[in-house]
Parts: C-alpha cells; structure tokens; sequence
C-alpha cells in the first residue's frame, strides 16, 4: 500500500512538473518576440491612431472589419469575413497541435470624444434609429483590435517555432452583447477548427501600462437590462383617495426590490439590482395613469440570475395588487435582448497564464484583479457545448504620471466608456503583444 502512494505521489509531482515546465516559454524566443515588437512599434502605434481617429459604432464595422481582414491577408492567413455580422476569422494552420484562438472586439461607442488627444475621434454617424450620434472608442476596442494584429504578425513570423492552428476572430457589436452571439450562432466552432482554448484581453482604465491583472473564476458579471411599465388610476392631484398613485406604487416597488438581494440571495453570493431611469406624470397637480422604469440587474452565477428574473415580476405583481390594482392591471416586467451572460475564467488555464505572464513579464508587473460587475460577450465563447476554456486578462493602460497625479489631486482617473478616457499607446501595445503572444506560444 505505501509502495502504491508513493508510486501516486511521483506520477502527480511529475505531471505537475510537466505543467509548470510548459509556463517557461523557450528562452531563445523572448528576444525574437521583443525584436519584432520593437521593429514594428512605430507601424503599430500609427495603425492605433488610426483606428481611434475612424470608430464604428455597433452592427457598423464595415471599413474596421475590412481594414482587419486586409491585414491577416497579407500575414498569409485563410480569411473569412462578414461572418456572423461584420465578424472576421483568420486561420493560420502550421501543423498539428493545439487549436488556439485569440479574439478582439471591433466596435465604438456613440459617445463625443473629449480628450484633446491631436488624434481624437471627430466622427458623426447615424445610430440605427437614424440619429446624428457622436462615435468614440472609450472602452478601448482600438487597442484591443491593433494588439490582435500585433500578436497575428508575431506569431506568423516565428512559425518555425510552435505548431498548431491559430484561430484569429474579430468580433463586432461587443457592446450591445450581439456579437458573439451572432458568431456562434452562425457555426464558428463547426465551420472552423474548434478551439482547445480561447483568450482575450481587456484595456484596464485603472491598472498601469505595462501590467496585466489576471482573474480566476467569475470575471464578468450576468447582465440584463429590464424594463417596468406600472399602471395606476390617475386623476387629480388634491384628490389622491379617488386614485391609484403609480409613482407611490413605482416607489414601492423600488424599495421591494432591493429586498431580492439583501432578503433572498445567500450573503456570499454577489448580486445587483438598480434602478437607473424612472419616468411618471406631466405636471404638478396630475396623478398619471403609468410610470416607466428601467433597472440593471448584475450577478455572477446563473441561479442567482435567474432567481431575481422571476422575483422581480413576482414583487412587482404582488405590491400592485396590494394597493387595489386589478390583474388586468399589474405591472409588465420586459427583459430587453441585450441581455449578457458571466464570463467564468477556466481558473486551470487561468493560473497557467498567469505563471507564463510572471515568466514574460515579472511578477511584479502581473496582478491578481478581483472580478467585476462589468459585462462582457466574451462568456459565451465558453458556454457553448464544446465547452472550451476561456480566460480573459487586464491590460494596463494608463501612465505612471496620470496615477501619480490622481493620487496628489485626489481626483478620479477617466473610467472606460468616459469621453475622456485616453490609454497610454507605445508601453500599453507593446505590453498586449508580448503577453498575448506568449500565452498562446505556451498554450500551442
């Protein structure tokens, strides 16, 4: 029996072993990723200004998506676009080995840009009701998008050292949760080589450049956007008793909905619900006959999520009835499209990178980061019944002297999707390349 754990323990510390062996990446080929970073920096940072100087907003990607296909062409890659919307794939296929693919988001938001940056975005465009809207990329896709092409050259330059099929998808529509969706509905893993891993970045408005932040687990948060039409029984505002008071029943369902997280999840499980829009009346002495509400709601994992959709209409129906509204009567709960699934970072896969990114980069300059409530599409590159590992890391962007100065004045630094919101270019680029190139060098 003793002979039995031994031989136990030696099989597990070896493949142990053989696991950390697999984060230290080939010394020889740092100096090359580095060689071709620094020889293509400049080309690089002009690409980024480029793209932050011409957004598109969402479902509008026409001339980015081109410009991304354009550029994997010319590296020699299979491409194919208009896939799933304005989506791009790039298939490098260098022999047998793992399947790797790396996404960026492509799309810009309807936000005027502030920032004074002799590169800022000046574009107006139509939204898709037809309004003049102002585009930006404050959430900082133009990184995410020139970094992507930085890693496709890196690795289609240093073929000769790994093997396997690198999968490069461009994916749009990011902030409105249509993109990947649309992607993996139009047959991504079937029409292509089906992963073993899929990785992302995201610009990081607080972390500094030339970090990255790693989380295990819940990244992300379940998102889904909800809106709540209250009816009442209107009338005059010196006679209330001859009414039904929709902005005091609204009030009331606003209170009993804060219930759902405090009363009805676990403590230990995180969960959000906040109204952020509330309209009802016209005019002082009218009580009207209905009040529009629009919430957020946040969580991490699918039961909590789905407990709050069905606790909101179920408050909502009971409070209405309280105060002598008919069936007929009681509040419409509508849960918009828009809606975004967890992003849950394979922690395995997770820790793996985070070792390889200690060896690339220092680990001083690699961050365990806490998850957020943020959303973001990219879950559902992990939700399919394929399921592939995913993991999606920080990118620091801002400079030292931007979080010097924040922390003398005391003053917020800009948040992502802010009109002032300007990522430091040449160490943030050089930083995203080397990182992601080397995680998918040791995930092939």
């Amino acid at each position: 029996m003793k002979k039995l754990y031994f031989l136990t323990f030696l099989l597990m510390y070896f493949v142990a072993q053989n696991s950390i062996a697999q984060t230290k990446l080939n010394p020889n080929l740092l100096p090359k990723i580095q060689q071709i970073i620094e020889k293509n920096a400049e080309v690089w940072e002009n690409k980024y200004k480029y793209l932050h100087q011409n957004p598109e907003i969402s479902f509008q990607e026409k001339n980015t998506s081109a410009l991304i296909a354009q550029e994997l062409k010319k590296l020699g890659f299979e491409v194919t676009e208009n896939f799933g919307g304005y989506g791009v794939i790039g298939i490098l296929k260098n022999g047998k080995g793992k399947n790797v693919l790396i996404r960026a988001d492509t799309d810009a938001l309807p936000l005027e840009e502030k920032t004074g940056l002799p590169y800022a975005s000046k574009v107006r465009t139509k939204d898709d009701n037809g309004n003049d809207v102002p585009a930006m990329h404050a959430c900082g896709h133009d990184m995410h998008i020139t970094v992507f092409l930085g890693v496709a050259q890196v690795l289609a330059e240093t073929k000769k050292d790994w093997k396997g099929t690198l999968i490069m998808v461009a994916q749009p529509a990011e902030e409105r949760a249509g993109g990947a969706k649309a992607m993996i509905d139009a047959g991504l893993y079937q029409k292509f080589p089906t992963p073993d891993y899929a990785i992302a970045l995201h610009c990081n408005a607080t972390l500094p450049a030339g970090k990255i932040g790693m989380c295990e687990g819940y990244t992300f948060a379940n998102v889904d956007s909800i809106d709540i039409l209250v009816y009442g029984k209107g009338g005059h505002g010196a006679y209330p008793h001859t009414t039904i008071d929709p902005i005091v029943l609204g009030s009331q369902i606003i209170l009993g909905l804060q219930t759902i997280v405090s009363r009805e999840i676990a403590p230990t499980d995180a969960a959000v619900v906040t109204v952020g829009s509330i309209h009802g009346g016209t005019k002082h002495n009218i009580i009207s006959d209905q009040l529009k509400m629009q919430l957020t709601v946040r969580s991490y994992k699918d039961e909590v999520r789905n407990h709050i959709l069905k606790a909101i209409p179920h408050k909502c129906k009971h409070i209405a009835l309280a105060a002598g509204m008919p069936e007929n009567k009681i509040p419409e709960v509508i849960v918009q499209n828009e809606s975004i699934p967890a992003v849950f970072n394979h922690i395995e896969l997770t820790k793996k990178l985070k070792l390889v990114g200690e060896n690339v980069l220092g680990k001083e300059n690699v961050i365990m980061s806490e998850p957020v409530m943020g959303a973001e599409d990219f879950g559902l590159f992990g939700r399919t019944n394929e399921k592939i590992p995913i993991c999606i890391f920080w990118l620091g962007t801002i400079s030292d002297e931007k979080i010097e100065n924040s922390k003398k004045t005391g003053e917020s630094l800009p948040s992502l999707h802010s009109p002032f919101y300007a990522p430091e270019v040449s160490k943030t680029l050089k930083t995203g390349v080397k990182s992601m190139t080397s995680f998918a060098l040791s995930l092939f």
